[in-house]
């Protein structure tokens, strides 16, 4: 089982929060802007760099939020994932005043758009990690950090 460090963004404005938009067998899905940390990086600088490819803007960001663990034979996704363990470091960012996120010029592998989803109808989508959405709502209010193993 191969251990990895992936570092998302939580951006949320207007009550609308951030998400790359993909497409499986399984139809859309949304995800936080982020992805993995390559040796060497910090993880500030691997957010910085992710947030680059996927959604083309610059983040600043703010403090750490969510921790969560993905251990995949544990999850819906075991026949695909059932050796990936990862570590899921969530920032709370926000964009410069004038930026407009769009696909960035390396997206994931599923991405097709950028979208803001709001924090009202987040139950209607497909957002993972599905457990964390009513932490979203509320992401000024938790205090908690550390979630472990969810999906």
């Amino acid at each position: 089982m191969k251990l990895r460090n992936s570092i998302k963004a939580i951006i949320i404005r207007d009550h609308r929060i951030l998400t790359i938009k993909g497409t499986d067998p399984f139809g859309d899905y949304y995800l936080l802007p982020g992805g993995g940390q390559n040796p060497g990086e910090t993880i500030h600088e691997a957010l910085h760099r992710e947030c680059q490819e996927e959604i083309n803007c610059n983040v600043i960001i703010h403090e750490l939020r969510i921790i969560r663990e993905y251990i995949g034979k544990n999850h819906e996704f075991k026949e695909f994932d059932h050796d990936v363990h990862q570590i899921e470091f969530m920032f709370r960012c926000s964009l410069p005043e004038n930026a407009e996120p769009r696909v960035g010029n390396m997206p994931d592998i599923n991405q097709n758009s950028v979208e803001w989803l709001n924090l009202k109808d987040l139950t209607k989508y497909r957002l993972y990690p599905q457990s964390l959405r009513d932490v979203f709502v509320n992401i000024e209010q938790n205090n908690q950090i550390y979630y472990g193993d969810l999906n």
